[in-house]
């Protein structure tokens, strides 16, 4: 998330960067964590920005302990609506270790947010196909390597939209992060 958060200071935004343990806890204690970091941030607007899992850790915090403070959130190639790479992993013994709790309560189902409090959720997602998780899934549907497009969906998603990135390299993409930037403006992304 560097690249990204080094852009959003060059549109005028404070960055913070949260980092959480997947797989020694649970999605619900990511969350917990991600409230608790928050509340330690100054302003009166707080806008969330995850890649991958750290979407869905925004996405439970939301459901199960949202912030009081208004703001938009942005999540980039997340798997909201579960992952079959994830799933395929999970199979194994020796793989369950590797994915952890947190992915392992992504594949019981994330929940979503009754009410987003006002807030506008943007999805980016990627469909350039290339990435690990086409090693363990099989994937007939458009996707970004590892998460598909249709396992990206958020209900109540305000805007959308499809940039040719892998799931790594997303965060790498200068289209991308302008949308990120876009978006937390103005609630739409850059057309």
């Amino acid at each position: 998330m560097g690249f990204i958060a080094r852009h959003l200071r060059r549109c005028g935004f404070r960055t913070y960067c949260f980092s959480y343990p997947t797989v020694r806890h649970a999605l619900h204690e990511n969350a917990a964590a991600l409230r608790a970091f928050a509340d330690r941030i100054a302003g009166d607007v707080l806008h969330f920005v995850g890649h991958s899992l750290g979407g869905v850790v925004i996405q439970t915090m939301l459901a199960r302990c949202p912030p009081a403070r208004g703001g938009r959130v942005v999540t980039i190639c997340s798997p909201h609506a579960g992952t079959r790479a994830g799933a395929a992993l999970a199979r194994w013994r020796w793989s369950r270790r590797l994915i952890g709790r947190s992915v392992a309560d992504l594949l019981r189902g994330a929940p979503y947010p009754a009410d987003l409090g006002g807030r506008e959720v943007g999805l980016i997602r990627g469909n350039r196909p290339f990435g690990l998780g086409r090693f363990f899934a099989h994937f007939d549907v458009p996707n970004d390597g590892v998460v598909a497009l249709d396992e990206m969906r958020w209900p109540g998603a305000v805007d959308e939209i499809v940039l040719p990135v892998s799931h790594t390299g997303v965060l790498f993409s200068r289209r991308a992060a302008a949308n990120v930037c876009h978006f937390l403006r103005f609630g739409r992304f850059a057309r």
